[in-house]
């Protein structure tokens, strides 16, 4: 009963929904409050300074492309931590797992084999234009 409960949980799919979980919830909260809090006055200081860093108005509307670098870093930064804090640790807990079992051998089709049995009957026949059997 655990081995089937390990295997589910080791199973690509069920990590997969672990990461995306995670990516849109705790390191999301935790890497937006960073590049708001400190990256943005950064990005705004290099971008014109005070109030109005990071922002354009033209006509009356404000383009605020300083929030969208914001959330760019927010993304990068959220992807690195989840990829080698989650992802990169549970491939290589995978691949140990299964280095012990061995893979099962790729099984040739039925009209594969019709064929070469066709093609090495021509052959007992005396047909030389025809490739020799592998």
């Amino acid at each position: 009963m655990l081995k089937g409960f390990r295997d589910f949980i080791l199973r690509g799919n069920v990590v997969d929904l672990a990461v995306a979980v995670v990516v849109g919830t705790a390191f999301t909260a935790l890497v937006s409050a960073i590049t708001k809090g400190l990256l943005q006055p950064l990005i705004n200081l290099f971008l014109g300074g005070g109030k109005e860093g990071g922002t354009k108005t033209v006509h009356g509307q404000v383009f605020d492309y300083g929030s969208v670098i914001n959330a760019a870093l927010t993304f990068l930064i959220t992807a690195a931590v989840v990829y080698f804090l989650v992802v990169l640790p549970s491939k290589a807990l995978l691949e140990r797992l299964n280095l012990g079992r061995e893979q099962p051998p790729v099984a040739v089709p039925e009209d594969v084999i019709v064929l070469r049995e066709i093609r090495d009957a021509l052959l007992e026949r005396g047909r030389p234009d025809l490739p020799p059997s592998s």
